[in-house]
């Protein structure tokens, strides 16, 4: 996306091909008539996302605001059509999939950011925060004592919190009168 912005057309283009592989699968899942309108919701979301590009702001995951663009297309068409959509009940089990194609650019995103720590403070974080273990647990399998483990991920969160949420390392905003 930087690039494309940057006037790089060929990074543009393979941006909007990916991404266009993701919102035919997710649409065609999303629609209810055997995703005949998928490909046109492809299509809109593809000219949403390239008209409003400029709106993008880069202290925010792409994937994100990509994606909030693709769900309001998919509502209007919804309304549109004006009706609600049903699905049998033999496929409710479609419900409570293991994954989706927005929890990858999640993973895509949470692992880009988390690359700017060291490897065991990533590691502490995704086995904590990610995955749930308890902080002992996770301070073993790192080789922290428990109260190191503790400070290195307030640490690191600190400094995610600084780094992404554009927040200076003192907590005060730059607006702050002080």
């Amino acid at each position: 996306m930087l690039r494309g912005l940057d006037g790089d057309a060929v990074a543009w283009r393979v941006l909007l091909t990916e991404f266009g592989a993701h919102l035919r699968a997710w649409f065609m899942r999303q629609l209810f008539d055997g995703g005949a309108d998928a490909e046109d919701l492809v299509q809109e979301t593809l000219i949403a996302l390239h008209a409003k590009r400029a709106t993008w702001d880069p202290k925010q995951t792409f994937t994100g605001w990509a994606w909030a663009i693709a769900r309001h297309k998919l509502i209007d068409h919804l309304r549109k059509r004006g009706r609600r959509p049903t699905r049998p009940i033999e496929e409710a089990e479609m419900l409570y999939a293991d994954h989706t194609v927005e929890d990858g650019a999640t993973r895509a995103d949470l692992s880009r950011c988390l690359s700017v720590l060291p490897v065991r403070q990533r590691g502490l974080i995704e086995d904590v925060r990610v995955q749930g273990l308890s902080v002992a647990e996770a301070a073993e399998r790192h080789g922290y004592s428990v109260t190191a483990a503790k400070v290195s991920l307030h640490r690191s969160l600190k400094a995610l919190n600084t780094r992404f949420a554009g927040e200076p390392a003192n907590g005060r905003s730059d607006h702050e009168d002080g």
